[in-house]
């Protein structure tokens, strides 16, 4: 069974950083893409950041580039998100996601076929 568990959400000020992690198990984590995803109340699930199988590629969304970093660990089986100078507008869920891994990295939701439960990420003004 396929598991993602999101961690390392919480509450912080405007400026501030948060560190996620993502752990996966049940599948073959270094054949796998990654990415995160983020949802705020009202609004459509949002494409964030994505990492290559071995980690070496990386794509950001324009509203987070030079902000926050990507990366992975295969031999621990675990994707990180570094948020850094947070904005009120990044607060929503954060959701970690799998998908097989291809030749590009993919925005869409619909690329990614596993998902953990998510991680709320809050930004105070």
């Amino acid at each position: 069974q396929v598991q993602l568990v999101e961690s390392g959400g919480g509450l912080v000020q405007a400026g501030g950083s948060l560190s996620l992690s993502c752990a996966a198990s049940g599948l073959s984590f270094s054949t796998y893409r990654m990415a995160w995803f983020r949802q705020a109340p009202g609004k459509e699930r949002e494409f964030v950041a994505a990492i290559n199988w071995s980690g070496d590629t990386t794509y950001y969304a324009d509203s987070v580039k030079g902000r926050f970093t990507t990366s992975r660990d295969n031999a621990q089986n675990l994707m990180y998100l570094q948020m850094n100078s947070l904005k009120p507008e990044d607060t929503a869920v954060y959701y970690c996601a799998a998908g097989v891994a291809g030749g590009y990295l993919p925005t869409t939701p619909l690329a990614y076929h596993y998902w953990g439960q998510g991680t709320q990420v809050t930004i105070s003004s």
